[in-house]
């Protein structure tokens, strides 16, 4: 079995895609409406589906994030770095997180994390 698509919810729209196609390689396919929402794929044909929230505030339980595993941690630090000279706040440099090297980052009420599992 395989995971075939998330929908999340941004009240930006438009940044977010920015962000999925800058820094992790997603290719926006679609977009619906003004920015309503948008269907971006990944190299691995997996769907990322951005929506706006219907006039509500956009609120994700505290600890929920989704996560980019990376396959070293040299480009964990690249992607870091990149994000982060592209006007992203960051935050905290990528450090040791358990069994991983990383970091996380909040964007648009999404918590991002991105690392590298360690051996």
């Amino acid at each position: 079995m395989k995971l075939n698509h998330i929908n999340l919810v941004a009240t930006d729209v438009a940044a977010a895609i920015k962000l999925f196609e800058t820094y992790f390689h997603f290719k926006c396919i679609e977009i619906k409406g003004d920015n309503i929402v948008a269907i971006l794929k990944a190299e691995d044909d997996f769907t990322l589906v951005i929506m706006t929230g219907k006039n509500e505030a956009v609120r994700y339980p505290e600890a929920f994030h989704i996560g980019f595993m990376l396959n070293n941690t040299n480009t964990v630090i690249e992607t870091y770095n990149k994000l982060k000279d592209g006007g992203i706040p960051v935050g905290k440099e990528p450090s040791k997180i358990r069994d991983s090297f990383g970091f996380y980052f909040n964007f648009d009420n999404l918590m991002i994390e991105v690392g590298h599992y360690t051996d």
